[in-house]
């Protein structure tokens, strides 16, 4: 069984950074893919950006592109999320989860139902 605990949300001003980490235990990081979600009041969780096991696959949503990234150390067996030039729009809680590599995850690697464990979310808000 993996388990996560997230840290490092809170509370930053448009324009700002703030990383977000995952640190897991039971299981080792590197046997899985791995992703950020985010989801905010009334809507579903959406995938922010994915990485398969290896790391030759990716996926990052256009709404994040160029100012998120993903990574993952395996000798701490943590993953984060680095935000930077962070909007208004960003908030919202975010979720790290690993999935089981698979075909399943084929065309699908940040769809949040080929996750099967997740961190306990931790609330990012962006506000001036």
């Amino acid at each position: 069984q993996l388990k996560f605990v997230e840290s490092g949300g809170g509370l930053v001003h448009p324009g700002g950074s703030l990383r977000v980490s995952c640190v897991a235990s039971g299981l080792s990081l590197d046997a899985f893919a791995i992703g950020w979600f985010r989801q905010v009041p009334g809507k579903e969780r959406e995938g922010v950006s994915c990485v398969s096991r290896g790391g030759g696959n990716t996926y990052t949503s256009d709404s994040v592109k160029d100012r998120f990234t993903i990574a993952r150390d395996n000798a701490k067996n943590t993953m984060y999320l680095d935000m930077s030039s962070l909007k208004l729009e960003d908030s919202g809680v975010y979720y790290c989860g690993a999935a089981t590599p698979g075909p399943g995850l084929y065309g699908r690697l940040c769809v949040p139902y080929q996750y099967e464990y997740w961190g306990q979310g931790i609330q990012v808000t962006v506000s001036s």
